[in-house]
This record gives structure tokens, C-alpha cells and sequence, in this order.
């Protein structure tokens, strides 16, 4: 999840990002056809199809129809990493998160995570690869902390920080996504930031790496 293997900026190795890329199209693809004609309705056939890729290749990228979104709601949430790993400071990870949010996300297509985030509410196995994708990016939030406090990443303090810097990522999100008016309030970038300034404070607690 790290990148590293893109060298010392931590930049994913160019097969990788086209594997990422064609992963992302697919799940745009997927997502326009669950909205246009709905998730029951929609192939796995429908969705190569409409990315330009055989069946056979869908099911190497993905294990399920509805697994096809969870680029859209991972890339934000890898890039992040990527960028605080980078870093590798001793501040506070929710600072470090919301600095190294400016910029980043720009490859991904609002409007698509947007309608995915909407279609979650009612669709529960998307909502379940919703709640997965943040799972696995509480667990690395988690062990980013453990790194930089030198506790173990299965410390009750340390599962806390992750938690709430976690959920506050994806109540930003909804919040943005699940707007009646979608040209009301701030865009996504500037409500996922103010997400993360609400909570740095929490994470100002952490404890100083051992001596």
C-alpha cells in the first residue's frame, strides 16, 4: 500500500500505476452502470464490456461485481499513505494527514465517488466494501502511528487515534457526497480538511517515542 517500490519519493513504479488506472476506469464504469440501470441489473459482463476488458480480465482485478468500486474509494485513502509514509515525521498523524491532503486525489473523479457513496446507503454490498476499505486503512493508520510513537499498533490508544482519525475521513466524505444540493457547502477537498482540523487535537495526545 506504501508504494515504496517507486523508488525514494515513494511513486508506484509505472506498471503499477497503470494497473491502478485501468482498475479506477473500471470501477467509473461500474458505478455509472449500478446508477443507470441499477446493481441487481448490472453483469459483471456489462462492466467489462463498457471498460473495453474481457470478463476473464475483470475477474483477475476483482472477486465480485460490486468489489469492481472499491478503486474509488481506496485511491484517496492510499495516496495519503503514500504521501505521510514520505514524510516520515514525528507530528501528529492527523497533521501530517491534513497537510499531506492539499493536493492530492486529483486522478479521481468526484462525481463517481460521489454517486458511490449515495448507492452505498441502499445497496448493502457496496456499503460492505465501503466499511472494508476503511477497515483496511484504519489498520494502516494504525500501525503508521505505532511507527512514529514506538507503541504497538495493538494499543488501546493507538487502535483510538486510528479510529477516529479513520472515521473522520469517511464521515467528510458522506457528509460531502450526501448533500440534497451538491453545489451546496464546500467541495470534497476543503470538507475532508476541515474533517481532519477538528480532530488533530486528538492526536496531539500521542505519546513520545521511547528514548
Amino acid at each position: 500500500m506504501t508504494g515504496r517500490a517507486g523508488g525514494a519519493t515513494g511513486r508506484p513504479p509505472l506498471t503499477e500505476r497503470r494497473r491502478a488506472e485501468t482498475r479506477r476506469e473500471i470501477a467509473e464504469e461500474a458505478v455509472r452502470l449500478f446508477v443507470a440501470q441499477g446493481v441487481a441489473a448490472t453483469t459483471a459482463e456489462d462492466i467489462a464490456s463498457a471498460a473495453g476488458i474481457s470478463t476473464r480480465t475483470l475477474w483477475r482485478y476483482f472477486r465480485s461485481k460490486e468489489e469492481c468500486v472499491r478503486p474509488l474509494l481506496t485511491t484517496g485513502l492510499e495516496a495519503l499513505t503514500r504521501e505521510v509514509r514520505d514524510r516520515n515525521g514525528t507530528a501528529p498523524l492527523a497533521e501530517s494527514v491534513l497537510h499531506a491532503h492539499r493536493g492530492e486525489g486529483a486522478e479521481q473523479d468526484p462525481l463517481a465517488l460521489r454517486d458511490l457513496v449515495r448507492l452505498c446507503r441502499d445497496e448493502p454490498g457496496l456499503r460492505a466494501v465501503w466499511l472494508e476499505a476503511h477497515y483496511d486503512a484504519e489498520t494502516e493508520f494504525a500501525s503508521m502511528i505505532a511507527d512514529r510513537t514506538g507503541r504497538p499498533a495493538a494499543d488501546l490508544t493507538v487502535r483510538m487515534e486510528a479510529g477516529v482519525l479513520n472515521t473522520a475521513l469517511r464521515i467528510a466524505v458522506e457528509d460531502w457526497a450526501l448533500r440534497p444540493d451538491p453545489a451546496a457547502g464546500p467541495p470534497l477537498g476543503d470538507t475532508v480538511a476541515a474533517a481532519l482540523r477538528l480532530i488533530t487535537h486528538v492526536s496531539a495526545q500521542e505519546a513520545p517515542r521511547p528514548v
